[in-house]
């Protein structure tokens, strides 16, 4: 690969990780409450807890660009091929989100309600079949553009919608 296709690849994956930042956004901070669009999700959550209050709450919206970075560095010099453990990621992701669901149904429907933890339970699901099919039709061959997005959408998910706050707001 040549130096010319390393910067570019450099410059797509530093702006799709930045973007990363938009998901997130809405995920945590465009209702204040748990809603359909703007679910908690506890990857940004949790740091938000520990920020405080106010200006700096929205750093928690990196999270996800950051764990996006660290996890696929290849991206960044044009890797065409999805990792192993990207796989086993979302393997785990998919079963880690049923138990959540099945341990936090009971509260979602008592604090959140019946429309909204159906809701994103049926979210979490569309997200998961879809991130499932497009990373087993995404194709034989190698693609770092594949590759990108196939990311961008696991981490895109992880930022917005997965493991979304369910239960009696602080």
């Amino acid at each position: 690969m040549g130096y010319k296709q390393i910067v570019k690849s450099s410059y797509w994956t530093a702006a799709s990780g930045a973007a990363l930042a938009l998901p997130a956004y809405c995920g945590l901070m465009l209702d204040g409450v748990p809603t359909l669009r703007c679910p908690l999700p506890t990857l940004t959550v949790i740091p938000a807890l520990f920020l405080p209050t106010g200006r700096l709450t929205w750093l928690a919206a990196l999270v996800p660009a950051g764990l996006f970075f660290l996890w696929n560095p290849g991206l960044f010099h044009g890797s065409t091929h999805i990792p192993k453990r990207s796989w086993i990621l979302l393997a785990v992701l998919t079963v880690l989100t049923a138990v959540y669901f099945a341990g936090s149904w009971n509260y979602g429907l008592e604090y959140q309600g019946k429309r909204f933890t159906y809701g994103i339970c049926a979210l979490n699901a569309g997200w998961l079949v879809f991130l499932w099919t497009a990373f087993i039709l995404r194709g034989n061959t190698p693609s770092f553009v594949r590759n990108l997005v196939l990311h961008w959408l696991l981490f895109a998910w992880l930022g917005w919608y997965a493991f979304p706050y369910l239960g009696e707001l602080p």
